[in-house]
């Protein structure tokens, strides 16, 4: 049965590599987004394809640094009012003009109830128009890195959006029948020509785009191919030109072919254990009445009993490092002299004596499948190490296109997850992981239901301060206060690992994005 699937995966390839051409790029990854919606879903794979199609008001260039995109210019004209000017003769793929009008109504839908990216404009106030091409974002506290909070916060035509009937963003992780889940009109340097959801998606170069293109592709063809080994042999067979990620057992072999290669590099993705804190009963467990990881000795004992070298050497392959908080190196308030806390069973075992659970009990661990480098694996290895305390794990493993939409409606009680923050700074992720959750964003993925005050009054002061080396002061203090929580358990940040064809040149950026526009055939 998985020869045949894979011979089907083979052939189907086969028939796109037959209408290929030099102006012609497939690329292939493990998963698919979920949406063409570009507010429907904050995870980056979805953000990397859809931003090819659509486009912020202030971009990142190949380092990371933030750059003008739709905004040619913006300041603060006072503590909590920032201006931007609009870049004029900007067009949509259907030929409409940007304006002030679809940048306030894009805004006001990212920071609408069924937005996905509701957590970077939660310190928004109020989005208004000054005139055709200005806007003005005013902010509920001064907030220096409002820039950076906008760079993932992509523009929308308004009378496309209204027309198609979406003015606001509906069931973002189910959302196949919504238009914006198939359908796509931004100003980006390609535009959606085919989408076929677990199958392929075709972009088309924008002939009329405002910016420089410099990849010659004239169309790049996205396929996701779930199989490591169909990924795979579709790479060496010259079938796909980029794929990613490659397996960490095929590294090696995927090195030594001859017409391809690895471009390996850091990530800024941290993954982390997440456990329901709030439920007055933990979720899928043998406990009734109950919640252990409200028990801040359960928590901790589970992490200890997480050999993560030995995660690392036999699941990861060596292609990660051990993670001691929530964020990496590469984002700014990373704590470099923070260490895990020591693998201990048989302090991990005292630990929950004490907590009154010595015999264990059962639980389940959800995770994705087709999401984080062999992440289903990583798992099943975390619940044999939990077995060790009389834990005992059952592994739901599933693709994202349903994982995604059980955790992210509260439907778990132990789950794995990953997370890059896009300001790449530290209060991104604990303003979105570990604030207490509340309506207007702040915590809006903080699934686990994990809520400290004090973490809260520090990140507001971290979010207001504009004396760096203050906030820096303080940015440390709310981030050892959430890992002496233990609000997550951190375990790695994994590796980059792309094959590419040796005949395609990219750019392999560390929040594992892949703008078109910089990719192309030839030297």
């Amino acid at each position: 049965m998985r020869n045949m699937a894979l011979a089907l995966v083979l052939q189907a390839l086969a028939a796109i590599f037959l209408v290929a051409n030099a102006q012609t790029i497939r690329v292939a990854n493990q998963g698919d987004a979920l949406s063409m919606d570009p507010h429907a879903l904050n995870e980056s794979l979805q953000l990397s394809l859809t931003g090819n199609v659509y486009e912020p008001l202030v971009g990142r260039n190949k380092d990371l640094s933030l750059v003008p995109a739709l905004a040619l210019a913006w300041r603060a004209t006072t503590p909590t009012v920032w201006r931007f000017e609009l870049r004029r003769g900007v067009s949509f793929h259907d030929g409409a003009l940007f304006t002030a009008d679809d940048a306030v109504f894009s805004l006001r839908r990212a920071q609408s109830e069924g937005s996905d990216m509701r957590s970077y404009l939660s310190g928004v106030r109020e989005v208004r128009k000054l005139d055709a091409h200005t806007i003005e974002i005013e902010t509920r506290e001064p907030t220096p890195l409002l820039p950076a909070l906008l760079s993932h916060v992509y523009m929308m035509n308004q009378r496309w959006s209204e027309a198609q009937g979406l003015a606001q963003v509906g069931d973002a992780r189910g959302a196949a029948g919504q238009a914006a889940a198939l359908r796509a009109n931004g100003t980006g340097p390609f535009r959606l020509a085919e989408r076929r959801p677990q199958q392929r998606t075709v972009f088309e170069r924008n002939m009329r785009y405002w910016g420089t293109i410099e990849s010659n592709a004239r169309q790049v063809v996205f396929l996701p191919i779930p199989d490591n080994e169909a990924r795979v042999a579709a790479l060496l067979a010259g079938r796909v030109d980029v794929m990613e990620p490659v397996p960490v057992q095929d590294i090696e072999r995927v090195s030594a072919a001859g017409l391809v290669r690895v471009v390996t590099g850091p990530e800024l993705r941290t993954l982390f254990l997440g456990m329901d804190q709030h439920s007055d009963e933990l979720p899928y467990a043998s406990v009734r009445g109950a919640n252990p990881f409200k028990d801040r000795r359960v928590r901790q004992a589970f992490y200890q009993a997480i050999d993560i070298d030995a995660l690392i050497k036999n699941v990861m392959r060596g292609a990660a490092t051990p993670a001691a908080l929530i964020v990496g190196p590469g984002v700014n308030g990373f704590q470099s002299d923070v260490k895990r806390l020591p693998h201990d069973v048989a302090a991990a075992r005292a630990l929950m004596a004490q907590a009154g659970y010595g015999e264990g009990f059962a639980l389940t661990l959800d995770c994705p499948s087709d999401r984080y480098v062999n992440d289903a694996a990583l798992c099943t290895a975390i619940a044999a190490q939990l077995a060790t305390l009389q834990v005992r794990v059952t592994v739901r493993a599933e693709p994202k296109a349903q994982y995604y939409p059980r955790i992210l409606r509260r439907d778990a009680g132990f789950y794995l997850m990953g997370w890059t923050p896009s300001t790449y700074d530290a209060h991104g992720a604990l303003n979105a992981l570990a604030a207490c959750p509340r309506g207007e964003g702040a915590g809006h993925f903080n699934l686990g239901g994990y809520c400290n005050p004090r973490l809260d009054a520090l990140l507001l002061q971290v979010q207001t301060q504009t004396d760096k080396t203050r906030r820096d002061v303080l940015l440390r203090e709310a981030l050892l206060l959430q890992a002496a929580d233990i609000a997550y358990i951190p375990l790695h940040q994994q590796a980059l690992a792309w094959g590419v064809s040796k005949k395609i040149r990219l750019v392999q950026m560390a929040d594992n994005t892949m703008p078109f526009k910089w990719m192309g055939v030839g030297p």
